[in-house]
């Protein structure tokens, strides 16, 4: 997948009440644009990438993420490049903070 654009994006925190996750989660749900030479242009015309960010003292990582057909909420079997996951964190980086 060649990850270009991302195009729209919600963030929340997620709540912990056991107490048993270190650091805090945020779940993001961001919408992309999907070039027309990439094999994913065909699967769907709009994609959401769901992303669980978790930020520890010791660093922040992506600990989960899917992509999503928009229309249906599929799942779709397909993974992001370690290029398009450290744009993808950077991106979480300077917007968890906006998280309700």
């Amino acid at each position: 997948m060649d990850f270009v654009n991302i195009t729209s994006y919600e963030v929340e925190k997620i709540k912990d009440p056991t107490g048993i996750i270190a650091g805090d989660r945020y779940e993001f749900l961001l919408g992309f644009e999907v070039p027309e030479d990439d094999e994913l242009f065909e699967e769907a015309s709009s994609l959401d990438l769901r992303v669980i960010l978790a930020v520890l003292d010791t660093g922040s990582k992506i600990v989960q993420y899917h992509i999503l057909d928009r229309s249906n909420g599929k799942v779709l079997d397909y993974g992001l490049e370690e290029n398009e996951e450290s744009v993808v964190l950077a991106f979480c980086m300077e917007h968890y903070n906006e998280a309700e």
